[in-house]
């Protein structure tokens, strides 16, 4: 269901559905305005919003055998478990209103959050990208990573079995199968999950005969949480996954790689511009291994280390 269905109250403001950029257009644009008018616009028109958004989030209701997500829409989902992983991070697991039908994602979308810690009456929005398969029935699953003075990681967290969240979906990279012989994904921690799903929905394609090269990057041996399923996906798939686990503080006796993702490392791992390697690569990360990897913003932000090893940007995607 969304925002302009039956049995929803209509938003305190004219919008199309599946459209925010319709709903910017109906705000007041005078002639001349400030950057100090146009914030305040912008605060005011996000707290309506944000009222709307609280007052008629979507509940399971009538949404039975349709997949939820197959277009924009605002759906409230409760958590049906929460499982701890390691020292930081939780699988959320969510019911779709219908047990027996997908969620409607396709591959490398992701779901933007959209909660009201502490009360709030501005939510705090943030983008994951589920982990399980998208053609699970009945669930969607999320590794969440708690940060310190984060305000969505703390609020889901701390989210019980039955206690809801309103999603949104956000469309993602439009994957052609067989488009490159060979991709390289470069993640750093939570960056992962969006390059796991793509890594799993190539794989899982009988047609799809890309080669796939993850080199990921965490903090140490207990953030690579993923690393079951890696090791999985490899052994059903002989020959067309590579998996480089890239540790800055490893543990005594760990076999993966110590330190941080760099040039070299890349190098090795087969992620150069050349006939038979990586013709794409895709990345993932913090904003500063990104920036050490694609280089900063404008004309003076530098080139990157991808650029180094021959990648213009139009064979650089970033999540």
């Amino acid at each position: 269901m969304s925002p302009s269905q039956p049995g929803l109250p209509r938003p305190p403001f004219k919008t199309t559905p599946g459209s925010a950029a319709a709903f910017a257009r109906t705000l007041p644009r005078p002639a001349a305005m400030s950057a100090t008018a146009i914030f305040a616009t912008a605060a005011l028109a996000a707290g309506a919003y944000a009222l709307y958004v609280r007052r008629s989030a979507v509940q399971a209701e009538g949404l039975e055998g349709r997949p939820p997500f197959a277009s924009f829409g605002f759906r409230s989902l409760k958590l049906q478990s929460a499982d701890v992983v390691n020292h930081n991070t939780k699988r959320l697991v969510f019911e779709l209103p219908d047990p027996a039908v997908k969620s409607g994602l396709t591959l490398t979308s992701a779901l933007l959050t959209i909660t009201f810690p502490g009360g709030s009456w501005l939510p705090t929005v943030r983008p994951y990208t589920p982990v399980n398969d998208l053609n699970d029935k009945g669930k969607l699953e999320f590794l969440i990573k708690h940060y310190p003075n984060g305000k969505a990681s703390t609020y889901l967290h701390a989210l019980k079995p039955g206690d809801a969240v309103t999603f949104a979906p956000i469309p993602g990279y439009k994957w052609r199968a067989n488009e490159h012989a060979h991709i390289a994904l470069v993640a750093g921690g939570q960056g992962i999950t969006p390059c796991y799903q793509l890594a799993r929905g190539i794989l899982a394609d009988a047609a799809d005969r890309t080669r796939v090269t993850l080199v990921w990057g965490v903090n140490t041996d207990d953030d690579i949480v993923l690393g079951a399923e890696l090791s999985d996906l490899a052994a059903q798939h002989p020959g067309r996954l590579d998996v480089v686990y890239v540790v800055s503080k490893p543990e005594a006796g760990s076999m993966h790689v110590a330190g941080h993702v760099t040039r070299e490392v890349l190098e090795r791992a087969g992620v150069k511009k050349g006939a038979g390697d990586v013709a794409k690569v895709f990345v993932c990360g913090p904003p500063a291994m990104e920036k050490v990897l694609v280089g900063g913003k404008g004309p003076f932000g530098g080139a990157g280390i991808l650029a180094e090893l021959g990648y213009g940007k139009k064979e650089v995607h970033r999540f």
